[in-house]
């Protein structure tokens, strides 16, 4: 074997080494591949990852309908495995896609292929519980996909069902605003918003036409305020006051609108830093109402003390807000200590220390009771008995508020009325029961309800049958058989009949058949009832019928007497008148000149022969006043001057007996119509009354004897009077005759005679004439 040249090992080394470079470099290429593809399946073991966590999952749709996309997107559809092609996503699994939804995937998938044009939908379940949105764009080259869409999908569900949410609330909100708009603008009173800079942005109807301006552009296009600047505070400070504060300003302004003057609670409300809404409402009607009811309840307080009652009135809190003077002057209470509003309890202690409360052992218990009286439910009513025996009715009504209404009314002069009242209605029918007359009340329907035991007794009938209120025709049916003529039960009947229904009164007279007699009345009644009575007066009618006689003889009595008293008249005045006259004749001297003695003697058988013919008259007088046969004229007469004519012609009587007469004669005596010789004779018998009152000398009263006659009067009669300061005894037999004839001349003339006399202080003699 030939050996090799050193040139060839040359070749041969370098050969070598040249492979064992090349077989350096491929272990070390293999080995950075082995690296790159241990990385590579790492990176799309964490893309897989990646997509598998991702909310989103890519889906390729190839032109034949074929698909490919990570096993997460069949889950979405609820599937266990990713169906072949696109359509199995519909149908395939428990989540049923609305088949509407499906077909416009479909659509826009095959546009997305044709057109390359991208698309989002959302896909929605049957049920609605499930919600897929699909996103998809035309497929990029670098995943070998001609013709091919990628799509994108992701689970919706919680995102739509929130942002359908958020679409509710949207759309109520929009709907809560607009019905708020709504309101505002339809609201009856202003409206309005200012924006940041507190100008006007919106105003509501009611505020253009508080305004009076055209519209609510206008209103803001002006700033035309509705509120006029407050000592010095305008509409935008206001806002602007209550912007800076972050709080609510209210205040009451006056306003005018449409030409009139109202009271408006004006309030800016501050939004945030979006502005001040503001609004306005009329409280002048609520002004009005509060000045009413202060007027109202000053004369309600005013009409409160003007009550008989005593009223207190508490307010919630138990203190006293009002108490009448009624109730101050009950209770003993001093005003300025009520006007501090005192507890209730107070109260009912300072009304305990005054001695105006009930006795009670347990007063704290008594008084927590009528604490209650705040929580009652209705009207709680009692009374008081205190301890000066007052009676109290007390009424405490509690009020709709809480407060509670005390009234008193002092029972005291009724409860005594009523015990009075029963007192007179037992008297009352213990006097029913024993009157004389028979009594029965009947009722309009003519039955029988009150009776007394004597009408019982007289008509002869039970107790039973009174007492079951019979009918006025079973009465009388049962009573019948003892009247006189049965006819009268008829009259009976309807005298009943007529006083109850008719109201009329009647009376009559009925006989029993033992020969009474009975006077009957049927009255009338004010409450529609009918008294009856029935009186025996067959006494009555025997003693009339005596009495009848007896005047009948009177009668005649009397004519004996005028006649006697005329024929002896006549027989004294006959042989009287001789005497008087024979005796002026040897008064005369026709028989001759007459011894001083016998002349005294004559004087003196004249003046007795006057003095007698003045009795006659005086008798005669008195005997024609009594039977009415004296003659009276109607003349005027001055009184005053017929005084003064009678003194003038007594002083010779009145000087001889030692009298002073004294004479007071006043303006108002003035005139009468009479008889002005009967007046004289009157007045003529009370001087001579006077006079003679004195009796013997031996009498003589401190200051001496003195008779005063006195004359005065008014416009509606005259006055005489004539007094002494005599005896004041009885007078004689002439003088009482004289005092019996100026009485019975006084009595014709329709006046008044009066005497008084007093024992050792005189007498006196009074006459009033009628003018």
């Amino acid at each position: 074997m030939a050996m090799t040249s050193p040139e060839t090992m040359a070749i041969v080394g370098a050969l070598l080494a040249l492979w064992l470079a090349v077989a350096g470099w491929a272990i070390v290429r293999g080995i950075m591949m082995q690296r790159a593809a241990a990385f590579s399946a790492r990176k799309a073991t964490q893309l897989a990852a990646l997509l598998d966590c991702s909310p989103s999952l890519p889906l390729i749709v190839r032109s034949d309908g074929r698909i490919e996309g990570p096993g997460g997107i069949a889950q979405l559809f609820g599937l266990e495995t990713l169906p072949a092609t696109i359509s199995g996503l519909a149908n395939g699994g428990p989540v049923v896609i609305e088949p509407a939804g499906m077909d416009q995937l479909m659509q826009e998938i095959v546009a997305a292929q044709r057109t390359s044009k991208s698309f989002a939908i959302v896909l929605k379940s049957v049920t609605g519980g499930k919600a897929l949105r699909v996103r998809g764009v035309p497929a990029p080259p670098q995943l070998n996909s001609s013709g091919s869409a990628l799509l994108w999908i992701t689970d919706a569900s919680d995102s739509e069902a929130k942002a359908n949410q958020l679409r509710q609330q949207r759309e109520d909100a929009i709907a809560a605003f607009e019905a708020i708009s709504s309101l505002i603008e339809a609201a009856p009173f202003p409206m309005w918003f200012r924006d940041s800079e507190l100008r006007l942005a919106l105003v509501n109807q009611a505020y253009v036409r508080s305004a009076e301006a055209d519209s609510a552009q206008d209103v803001v296009a002006r700033q035309v305020e509705l509120v006029e600047p407050i000592a010095g505070q305008s509409a935008q400070a206001a806002a602007q006051a209550a912007h800076d504060s972050a709080e609510s300003v209210s205040r009451f302004i006056p306003v005018t609108i449409a030409g009139s003057r109202r009271m408006m609670q004006v309030v800016d409300v501050p939004i945030a830093d979006v502005g001040v809404a503001g609004y306005a409402i009329d409280r002048q009607e609520l002004e009005d109402a509060r000045s009413d009811f202060r007027r109202f309840s000053e004369a309600r307080r005013s009409m409160l003390d003007q009550m008989s009652a005593a009223v207190a009135e508490f307010a919630p809190d138990r203190s006293l807000r009002f108490a009448n003077r009624p109730f101050l002057r009950l209770f003993l209470l001093d005003e300025e200590w009520a006007a501090t509003a005192p507890p209730f309890e107070r109260l009912l202690d300072r009304l305990r220390d005054n001695s105006r409360t009930p006795e009670v052992r347990d007063f704290p218990g008594w008084r927590a009771e009528r604490r209650g009286w705040f929580a009652a439910t209705g009207m709680i009513e009692e009374s008081w008995l205190l301890r000066d025996g007052t009676h109290l009715r007390a009424v405490a009504q509690p009020a709709p508020d809480g407060g509670l209404l005390l009234i008193f009314e002092d029972r005291t002069e009724q409860i005594r009325l009523a015990s009075a009242r029963d007192t007179l209605l037992r008297v009352r029918t213990a006097t029913f029961d024993n009157l004389f007359e028979a009594v029965a009340v009947f009722a309009p329907d003519g039955k029988l309800n009150l009776w007394n035991q004597r009408f019982r007794r007289l008509w002869d009938v039970s107790e039973e049958f009174l007492v079951g209120h019979p009918r006025i025709d079973a009465l009388l049916d049962k009573i019948g058989p003892r009247l006189e003529d049965p006819r009268q039960q008829s009259v009976l009947r309807q005298m009943i009949v007529g006083a109850t229904g008719e109201r009329q009164q009647r009376s009559g007279r009925i006989g029993f058949k033992g020969g009474q007699q009975f006077d009957f009345a049927a009255i009338p009644l004010p409450d529609g009832n009918a008294l009856f009575t029935l009186i025996d007066v067959t006494d009555s009618r025997k003693i009339e019928r005596a009495l009848r006689d007896r005047a009948e003889a009177l009668e005649a009595a009397d004519r004996v007497k005028t006649d006697f008293l005329s024929r002896i008249s006549y027989e004294l005045r006959t042989p009287l008148t001789s005497i008087g006259g024979f005796a002026e004749m040897l008064n005369g001297g026709y028989a001759g000149d007459l011894p001083d003695a016998a002349k005294d003697y004559v004087k003196a058988i004249l003046s007795s022969t006057e003095a007698l013919g003045q009795q006659i008259d005086t008798v005669l007088d008195l005997a024609q006043s009594e039977a009415g046969t004296m003659p009276l004229e109607r003349r005027p007469i001055a009184l005053g001057a017929l005084l003064r004519d009678a003194v003038a012609a007594a002083q010779p009587d009145a000087k001889a007996a030692g009298v002073e007469l004294v004479t007071d004669i006043r303006v108002g005596l003035g005139q009468i119509d009479g008889d002005a010789k009967r007046l004289r004779q009157v007045v003529d018998h009370m001087i001579s009354h006077a006079i003679s009152a004195f009796g013997n000398a031996q009498h003589q009263p401190e200051g001496g004897r003195r008779v005063l006659v006195h004359g005065d009067g008014n416009s509606s009669s005259a006055q005489l009077v004539v007094s002494d300061n005599g005896q004041g005894s009885e007078s004689s037999g002439t003088q009482a005759v004289a005092m019996a004839l100026a009485r019975q001349l006084v009595q014709a003339h329709d006046g008044r005679f009066d005497l008084v006399r007093r024992p050792s202080e005189g007498s006196m003699t009074a006459v009033f004439l009628p003018r």
